[in-house]
Parts: C-alpha cells; structure tokens; sequence
C-alpha cells in the first residue's frame, strides 16, 4: 500500500514531467515519434495532459532522470534557454556589437537578438571573448546565436543529467549546445554567471 507521502511525491513527480513536456521542443518529440506526424500533430499530442508524463519518460532515458524525484529548482530559473543563450552569446560578441554605429546595422541587429541582449553586451563588454570584429549585423546576429548555445551547452556540462536535458529538451536539435568547442568550455562558467545573475534579479518565470 502507497503512503500518503509517497502518493504525494509520485503526484509531485508526475506534474513535473507533464510541466517538462509541455515545454520540449517539438524537434525533440519528432525523432522518437512517427516521422510521417506533422508539427501541429506533435504540438497537439504535446499538449494532451494524459500523453505528456509518457512524452517526457519518452525522451528521459536514464533511470535517474526518468524515475528520481528529486527534481531542485531549474537551473536557468524557468526561464528561455534560448533568451540565456542570446545573453550569453552578445558578451561573447560585445566589442562588434559596440562597433556597429549604423542606426540600420543597429536596428537588424536588435531585431535578431533583440534590444535585451543588445543592451546586455554593451554593459558586460569587459567580459567580451571574441576579438575579430563582426561588421555585419546578420552574421554577428547568427554567431551570437552560435557561441552563446555553445556557451550554454559548455556550462550545462558540469550539471546533472536532469538539469541538462531540462534545458537542452526545451531547444530544437541542432543548435551549438550540442558541440560547444574548447573556448567555450574556458569561456563559459564566467558568462553564464553574469546570465544567471541577471535572471535572478528576475522574478521567475511562470
């Protein structure tokens, strides 16, 4: 017979996995479900209460992601992984981002990482990384994205299994958290501390 207590963490448990699959990225779900499923399919399978724990159980492979119950405080706050990504990527890029002084360039430039992380890298361009420039705002655009997944995934590396697949599900396949170089690993701990504390003076997200 199931406690009381242990009834309530198998319940607490089950939520988390329902929260955690409404949130995967559809890109996840379509490898292990059939390829023929169109994305709306997947979306709307995803957001099926009494599929979801079996989603998530799904794609949590391991033993202790899949049955543990002790899931901590997600380590980016609930928040985007993309957004801390873009935060990350933009002190990466900081000195090219200072350098863009075209109101045009300026504005591309926002509209692809947004005024946050614009702002974000202007503030931290002591923490910046790269040191060749990046005149073009599309390019610099794309390469934030790039090195500040790679950054991500880098620091998600000395996290537990379940913190990183709580992160990593939530991104499409294929992004630079998959394969982060050996300057990212070096560069990572230092800008994802200044995201995370940036997040922090958040109220988390819902």
């Amino acid at each position: 017979m199931v406690s009381p207590d242990q009834n309530h963490l198998l319940n607490a448990h089950s939520d988390r996995l329902r929260e955690l699959a409404a949130l995967i990225h559809p890109s996840r779900l379509a490898g292990h479900l059939d390829g023929l499923l169109s994305e709306a399919t997947v979306l709307q399978l995803q957001k099926t209460p009494r599929l979801q724990q079996r989603l998530a159980e799904l794609l949590l492979k391991s033993e202790e992601a899949s049955n543990g119950t002790d899931w901590g405080r997600d380590v980016l706050l609930g928040h985007d992984p993309r957004r801390a990504a873009l935060l990350a990527g933009s002190i990466w890029h900081a000195r090219s981002v200072l350098k863009l002084v075209s109101k045009h360039d300026v504005a591309i430039l926002i509209e692809n990482i947004g005024a946050e992380a614009h702002a974000f890298s202007i503030r931290h361009l002591s923490g910046a990384v790269a040191t060749t420039s990046i005149v073009d705002p599309h390019k610099l655009s794309s390469q934030i994205e790039h090195d500040g997944h790679a950054c991500l995934g880098a620091w998600l590396k000395d996290a537990s299994e379940l913190d990183r697949v709580r992160v990593l599900f939530r991104l499409p396949v294929g992004t630079a958290a998959e394969s982060p170089g050996a300057e990212h690993h070096n560069a990572a701990s230092r800008l994802l501390s200044l995201v995370v504390a940036h997040l922090t003076s958040e109220a988390p997200a819902a």
